[in-house]
């Protein structure tokens, strides 16, 4: 039997892996592997160890090529999903890109076609909903779907915006002083790249100032004041923007964006999940996990996320989905539901006033399913 060899192309910061068919192995391969395959010019095959579990192991290019050569027909490798022209193609496109969209990521179908049709139009795009509800996820599968070019920028990270957005004035004995442009320039030159900017809502007003003119449908360029000649670089053609912003009074790090940025978006919202459609994707992700516990977990989700958008709630904010993949991992790896929401979930509330605390109103909650499994009105 012929055995699988591959090998890894970057496009933008991603690495793909290709066989010499040009069939995709990304998604089966780990970003570590992947890179240092890259890194080190090295193809990457696929082997089974005595337990029958596949690996991936680096093998010289030599071998990726012997199987070039060997191959009836070697398509050059695409990185890019086709997107047509023509508009009747590109709602065809549109309306066909359900398919895109990983089983891991609930989203329904609408606002996917959405986010697609966002992206092949150029839009810049924002992603809304509480935290921990898919935001980056929704991006991130945006970005797998399409397979461009990406870069990404966790913007509420940054504590320096001029040097991530623009670059730093250096000195070098040797050279004197010099500019030196940030990635971020780099990437708004990539055509048809797909920029993630994560955590708007933390960052800094000088970001916001300085990618007032990138994000303008009119204008889509960037001053580079601090470089010789303060330079003008446009935006190349095709360049999508994508962000993930936290918008709500909970959350306290954030800033209210100012309206004229808000305006330059185009904003879809994730919806917070059901408890039918939770235990879909907890069970999706650990499939060998009771799925009475993983229906269980959801439910404890769907609980606490109900109780605090109540007119006068007794928490103030409810389970994440992230949260929820959490403690299901936990179970996956021996832990019980108690010790799950021991580490993962108590933590998160206010333990002060006793009997009357958001985190005993909690512990009320799980502790009903933990005893009986049931889901009865607490008093």
């Amino acid at each position: 039997m012929n055995k699988t060899v591959v090998k890894v192309v970057k496009s933008g910061v991603r690495f793909n892996a290709f066989d010499s068919k040009g069939q995709k192995y990304t998604s089966q391969i780990t970003t570590g592997a992947r890179k240092k395959a890259y890194a080190n010019k090295m193809a990457l095959e696929q082997r089974v160890n005595k337990a029958g579990k596949t690996y991936w192991w680096a093998v010289p290019m030599s071998m990726y090529e012997a199987t070039e050569s060997t191959a009836m027909e070697t398509p050059q490798h695409n990185t890019e999903v086709e997107i047509p022209s023509g508009h009747q193609e590109v709602v065809d496109f549109i309306q066909q890109s359900y398919g895109l969209k990983p089983k891991g990521l609930v989203m329904n179908s609408l606002k996917w076609k959405y986010l697609i049709r966002s992206a092949v139009r150029g839009k810049n795009i924002m992603m809304t909903g509480p935290a921990g509800c898919g935001k980056t996820l929704a991006a991130k599968s945006l970005i797998n779907g399409l397979d461009r070019p990406n870069f990404y920028f966790n913007l509420g990270a940054t504590q320096d915006p001029r040097a991530t957005l623009i670059g730093n004035v250096h000195f070098d004995k040797s050279k004197g002083t010099y500019f030196s442009e940030s990635l971020f320039v780099k990437a708004i030159q990539a055509p048809n790249a797909v920029i993630l900017m994560d955590e708007l809502t933390r960052a800094h007003p000088d970001a916001w100032n300085i990618l007032m003119t990138v994000l303008d449908q009119g204008q889509r360029y960037l001053r580079l004041d601090e470089a010789d000649g303060q330079a003008t670089i446009k935006v190349a053609e095709g360049v999508c923007f994508v962000a993930t912003a936290n918008i709500g009074n909970e959350y306290t790090a954030t800033r209210q964006l100012d309206k004229a940025l808000m305006d330059r978006f185009v904003v879809i919202e994730m919806d917070t999940l059901s408890d039918e459609e939770e235990h879909g994707l907890l069970t999706y992700l650990y499939p060998t996990v009771d799925s009475d516990m993983l229906n269980n977990v959801a439910k404890i989700a769907f609980m606490t996320r109900s109780e605090s958008m109540t007119e006068n709630p007794r928490i103030s904010s409810g389970v994440s989905t992230r949260t929820s993949v959490e403690i299901a991992g936990l179970l996956f790896d021996g832990f019980t539901l108690e010790e799950s929401a021991d580490i993962t979930i108590y933590p998160q509330y206010d333990a002060d006033g006793g009997v009357d605390s958001e985190r005993t109103f909690v512990k009320q909650i799980v502790q009903k399913f933990i005893d009986d499994g049931s889901s009865d009105d607490l008093v």
